[in-house]
């Protein structure tokens, strides 16, 4: 059997947990003080340490000081109340996760349910890092490059922890694939992972889709539905494009993640939520607050750890390995070997990719369809010239020779949009191409050319008549 040590001051709390864990096969111990708390895992190491971090003799921070005392424990904080500071202190003290006081029951038992020893991380991890180094993937993720060993290094810090994750980059980066790649390294791995396009759910339906609703709610509501929190119950939500979310959507996230509770659509009762949020966004999270696409509050309570995944330009030497990998997956699934020319990778690896590595995947699909041998030449790969104008900023199509320049010190957000009306434009308006061709969701597309026009009719509102 497992064993757990609480350590809490308050005879009845940890009474009460101790009566609670033993249903659930641990042996339980019991401590009032760091002194007791230190004898306690002394005479039995416990799998995991329940601590309070107001005890009589000293903060439960102090147990940290000691890395060999809990090395073998998962540890878990108590506190009086949920907070981004809170967050904070479980990562920097190597917490797996925290309670609130009073403490939830269906909360301790999920953290009961995926308890896991630190050793047996740090092996999984050990054995990843030697799979990287022979392979060059880690999880789900590949590349050999100093921007992705950073990814890792990021990623195997956080995933063992319960914070909040913000995973920011270009369209196209893998930023789902660093989210699924954390949720597998997590203790939540056994549990589902759900994701979730914020911007291609209609704002007339995305609260529903998020919390679920009551049958007769609203009209078309013929029965109770489940929402994407109570579908991951114990596991990982990640929430893509979080920009996109309706502002007073937001508010209610935001009051998920701070209390654990929300309530379904039409319901006048709340459901508790064990569910780890991941968010993303391809916009810069300081201008999407300045410009009113996402709350600074909401921002601050997902913004816990940062990652930041960088554009494929920025990691030339993976464009071979990421190319041989997305051959071989096509090659699997279509039954037929292919391999490209040395030619054929020069050709890739010159490439400014501004689609990133989801361009890079089509591109090799497209590649493998039209090589009419088993080998793949450069003919249907990218022109090298394609993409390469000012600073990074040109687009051009694949084979075409239309581009744009822009000078230097030009806003992202001006950039965004020149990037995206030129591009448009080049393809006749067809907004389907369009949307494909940046690795951006059909729905976003609209969000931008609705934002763009609003943005012109405030102009010309704003200009005089003469």
């Amino acid at each position: 059997m497992s064993h757990a040590l609480i350590v809490e001051d308050e005879p009845d709390a940890a009474e009460m947990m101790a009566a609670l864990i033993a249903t659930e096969d641990f042996t339980v111990a019991t401590a009032n003080t760091l002194r007791d708390a230190r004898r306690q895992i002394a005479l039995q190491q416990p799998d995991i340490v329940l601590l309070d971090l107001q005890l009589p003799d000293g903060s439960g921070m102090e147990l940290f000081e000691d890395a060999e005392l809990i090395a073998h424990s998962e540890v878990v904080l108590i506190t009086g109340h949920a907070s981004l500071e809170t967050s904070i202190q479980a990562l920097r003290l190597g917490a797996a996760d925290y309670l609130i006081k009073p403490v939830n029951i269906k909360q301790l038992q999920g953290i009961l349910s995926r308890v896991m020893r630190p050793s047996a991380l740090k092996a999984e991890l050990q054995t990843l890092t030697k799979e990287w180094e022979k392979t060059g993937h880690f999880g789900q993720l590949w590349g050999r490059s100093a921007p992705m060993q950073r990814i890792y290094e990021q990623v195997a810090r956080v995933a063992g922890t319960a914070v909040s994750v913000f995973i920011t980059g270009e369209s196209g980066t893998g930023k789902e694939v660093v989210a699924q790649t954390v949720h597998d390294l997590s203790r939540r791995r056994k549990r589902p992972f759900l994701a979730v396009n914020c911007g291609a759910i209609s704002p007339n339906l995305i609260e529903s889709e998020i919390f679920g609703h009551e049958k007769g709610s609203f009209t078309g509501a013929e029965r109770q539905h489940q929402g994407f929190f109570e579908r991951a119950h114990g596991g990982t939500l990640f929430l893509d494009e979080i920009t996109e979310m309706p502002l007073d959507l937001q508010v209610k996230l935001l009051r998920v993640l701070e209390t654990g509770t929300f309530m379904r659509v039409g319901s006048t009762t709340s459901q508790q939520s064990d569910v780890r949020v991941i968010a993303a966004t391809n916009r810069l999270p300081d201008q999407a607050v300045a410009s009113g696409k996402l709350r600074e509050d909401l921002m601050y309570r997902l913004n816990v750890f940062p990652i930041d995944m960088p554009p494929l330009r920025d990691r030339g030497e993976d464009v071979g390995l990421l190319a041989e990998h997305f051959l071989h997956e096509v090659c699997q699934r279509e039954g037929q070997n292919k391999r490209f020319t040395p030619a054929a990778l020069q050709r890739l690896s010159r490439y400014r990719w501004p689609g990133n590595v989801r361009e890079l995947r089509n591109v090799v699909q497209r590649a493998y369809v039209m090589a009419a041998a088993e080998t793949i030449t450069d003919e249907w790969l990218p022109n090298e010239s394609a993409g390469a104008g000012s600073n990074g900023g040109a687009v051009q199509d694949i084979g075409g020779a239309a581009s744009i320049r822009l000078p230097l010190g030009t806003s992202l957000a001006a950039a965004e949009r020149l990037l995206i009306l030129a591009t448009l434009a080049h393809f006749n308006n067809h907004k389907e191409r369009t949307a494909a061709v940046l690795g951006v969701s059909l729905k976003t597309l609209y969000n931008r050319l609705k934002e763009y026009a609003s943005e012109d009719e405030s102009s010309d509102e704003a200009t005089p008549e003469r």
